[in-house]
């Protein structure tokens, strides 16, 4: 059986949008593209290779997989995480049937892509890592397709910009697995799905007359 992880970069906020780099995604007029380079130090740069250190597959939206087509072929020796990236199978996510795929071993998730995972999941192989892709991570989590969260938070607010969860996602519960810290203030975290929503109450048992009233005003 293989595993959905998300795996993201975020603000505090909660924004995902061009963490990279100023052209990557400056759609809307979003700005601060770049923004997680000031801090990437050493501990940072250990806490993205425990990111990709288990075997996986990229599981990636069409616009991030143009991004990285477009990059990690190119990126030289020096870029590691190029080599891998050209190895591992891309899944990709698209509205265009006739979406040309130029980054070798690549392939469409076809016209229902939530079938294709569904039935992706109970085969054999590396789990399905996603990079980006904040579109996609939508459909994922509306649902109910996501079995496991690798974040890194940024000390950051963006204030505005494509993010992580938006209004659609199915609700889940999640338990954490792992955290580390790097020097700059990036915390990772990773969480296993963990089940349904489990709410509970502070509530007084005899409530007041005035927490009566406030009630009775909300309804």
């Amino acid at each position: 059986m293989r595993k959905i992880i998300v795996g993201a970069f975020v603000s505090l906020d909660g924004v995902m949008q061009a963490p990279g780099g100023p052209d990557e995604d400056p759609v809307d007029g979003f700005k601060y593209g770049g923004w997680v380079a000031p801090y990437f130090d050493e501990s940072a740069g250990s806490l993205v290779g425990e990111l990709f250190s288990r075997p996986f597959d990229l599981l990636l939206g069409r616009k991030t997989y143009d991004i990285f087509a477009a990059y990690w072929p190119y990126a030289g020796p020096e870029e590691p995480l190029g080599a891998l990236f050209d190895k591992v199978t891309k899944y990709v996510a698209t509205r265009n049937a006739s979406f040309q795929l130029n980054w070798q071993n690549s392939e469409l998730l076809g016209t229902d892509p939530v079938a294709a995972l569904r039935k992706l999941k109970t085969e054999e192989g590396p789990d399905l890592l996603t990079q980006g892709s904040t579109d996609f991570l939508q459909t994922l989590l509306a649902h109910d397709l996501v079995d496991e969260m690798q974040i890194m938070t940024f000390p950051i607010i963006l204030g505005k910009g494509k993010r992580l969860f938006g209004e659609d996602v199915s609700p889940a519960a999640f338990t954490l697995r792992r955290t580390r810290a790097s020097d700059s203030g990036v915390v990772f975290s990773r969480y296993a799905r963990a089940g349904e929503v489990k709410t509970g109450s502070f509530a007084a048992e005899h409530p007041s007359p005035e927490e009566l009233q406030r009630r009775a005003q909300l309804s």
